[in-house]
Formats: structure tokens, C-alpha cells, sequence
């Protein structure tokens, strides 16, 4: 998996999709600074989830983002997104791998180097870490801190995507002590400051 080090925002959606979000992720999308995006919708139904996905992939492929769909790999094989992220409590990687060959799978770690370890035994194509932080996004159950981050880069290549509560104040830290891409969702959706776009342009 390539990796662009100006183009360090993994990108998650927020949990509600409403009728301006296109016209914002369009505009965030120019910018550039976007690797990944995941569609992560807990609570629509699949057809809801399939029209969503379809109109996401259309951007996704325009501004040359990879469009994944978080624990879901039948709705990934059915929208023929570019790959799907898997919690631990998801479909297994080995059987995920059946399903979506050589599509990029990504594997939620939290905060266990014996986890890590066995994502890159397993061929994942990144390994998330996290929480780094409190996150609005979600409730946090598993912290973790900069030492980990250092401790699993120093046992594989594999690309590491940093994850929780990550904002202005505290991107840098984690980029420093090089993670390679940075999950963002609270910060560009819910922020009470700042527009989704003047969100992301003060990530440099």
C-alpha cells in the first residue's frame, strides 16, 4: 500500500449522512490531504447504505480516495469499494480475504502489540491503533499512548492508522512519531468552531 505523506487524513464518515455532506466532502477532497475514506453508518439499513455508498464512491473515485466500508465486507463486495476495516469482533481476515481478494483490509489493533502482531501475521494491509484520546465519535475502551505507537513501528512496516479524539492540538504528536495516516471524524463533522472545511485546511 502506497503511501503519500501529504495525504495523512484517513477520513471517517459521520454516522448520519445529511443532504450538504456531499457538497463538503467534495470541497475536502480538492484539498488533497485525503488517503482514505470509510463509511461507517450503524444505524441505516443495507439499501440505505448501498444508495449512501454509490453516490460516495462516485467522489471517492473522481478525487482519487480509496472508498472503504467499516465492518461490513459484503456491503464492500457489493458496492466493489476499494477494501473494508474489521473491529475484532468482525468477520476474520482470513475468510474477509475469501470474499475481497486483493482488496485492502485493515484491522482495528486498540492498543495489543499481541494483536498487532497477529494483523501483520494475517497480511493486513494496515493496523489501526487507538484510543489515542478521548473521541466524540465513540466511547473510548481501549487507550493507548505514543510508546505503543513507537513499539509496533519498530516490529513492522505495515502502515499504522493512529485513531481517537485526533484534532488540531494533537495531530502533530502523533505524525512526529510517525503514524502513517491519522482517522478523523469528531473533529471535521462535529465541530462546534469550525466549518468541516476550515476543519481540515489547519491540518498541514
Amino acid at each position: 500500500m502506497r503511501i503519500n505523506k501529504k495525504k495523512f487524513i484517513y477520513l471517517i464518515s459521520p454516522l448520519k449522512i445529511k443532504k450538504y455532506f456531499y457538497d463538503d466532502l467534495i470541497n475536502i477532497f480538492k484539498l488533497n490531504k485525503v488517503s482514505f475514506f470509510q463509511l461507517r453508518l450503524k444505524k441505516e439499513n443495507f439499501r440505505n447504505k448501498i444508495s449512501i455508498g454509490t453516490k460516495i464512491k462516485k467522489i471517492c473515485l473522481k478525487y482519487k480516495v480509496k472508498f472503504l466500508i467499516n465492518d461490513d465486507v459484503l456491503l464492500a463486495k457489493k458496492l466493489n469499494a476499494d477494501g473494508c476495516h474489521l473491529g475484532q469482533n468482525d468477520m476474520n481476515l482470513s475468510r474477509a480475504r475469501k470474499i475481497l481478494n486483493k482488496k485492502i483490509i485493515g484491522i482495528t489493533c486498540h492498543n495489543s502489540i499481541k494483536l498487532a502482531k497477529s494483523a501483520v501475521k494475517d497480511k493486513a494491509d494496515y493496523i489501526a491503533l487507538g484510543a489515542f484520546n478521548l473521541s466524540t465519535t465513540k466511547k473510548v475502551k481501549y487507550k493507548t499512548s505514543i510508546n505503543l505507537l513507537k513499539r509496533v513501528k519498530r516490529i513492522t512496516n505495515t502502515p499504522i492508522v493512529a485513531i481517537g479524539g485526533i484534532n488540531y492540538d494533537n495531530y502533530k504528536k502523533l505524525l512526529l512519531n510517525k503514524a502513517n495516516f491519522l482517522a478523523i471524524s469528531g473533529y471535521i463533522w462535529k465541530n462546534k468552531k469550525l466549518r468541516p472545511l476550515e476543519a481540515i485546511k489547519k491540518l498541514k
